[in-house]
Order: structure tokens, then sequence, then C-alpha cells
């Protein structure tokens, strides 16, 4: 996800530097904004598709010593 992450920094940064140089009204301006938008949807898709943790993962993410969470390796 800190993949996607980046890509948006990056297009954030390009979006800027298109608008500061094209104009606010220029059709690059909107093409670079619309690449961000594209991006940022993409972002949330993807973090709607993981499930949510159970009570039990969250428990075992504050307690991972527990011996219930305990993981063993044949």
């Amino acid at each position: 996800m800190s993949n996607i992450q980046d890509q948006i920094e990056q297009e954030l940064e390009n979006a800027r530097a298109v608008c500061s140089t094209e104009g606010d009204s220029s059709g690059d301006c909107a093409a670079a904004w619309d690449a961000v938008e594209e991006l940022q949807a993409e972002a949330s898709h993807q973090k709607q598709k993981q499930p949510p943790k159970t009570a039990f993962e969250n428990y075992c993410d504050d307690n991972p010593d527990a011996v219930e969470c305990r993981v063993y390796d044949d």
C-alpha cells in the first residue's frame, strides 16, 4: 500500500508543478489532477478490499507473546 502512497505523492508534486507553470485553467493542469484523483480512488478501493481483522487478530497484534498467539513452524 505504501507504493501507491508514494505514487500519489509524486503525482501531487507533478500536478502542482504543472499547474504553476501552465496555469490553473490549462488542460495539462486538469489532466495532472485527474491522475491524482485516480490514484487516490485506487488506494481507497484497495483499502476496502482488505477484510477487517478479527478480535483474535487484534488481540494477537497487541499481545504477540500470548500462548494463544504462538505460531509453530513444522
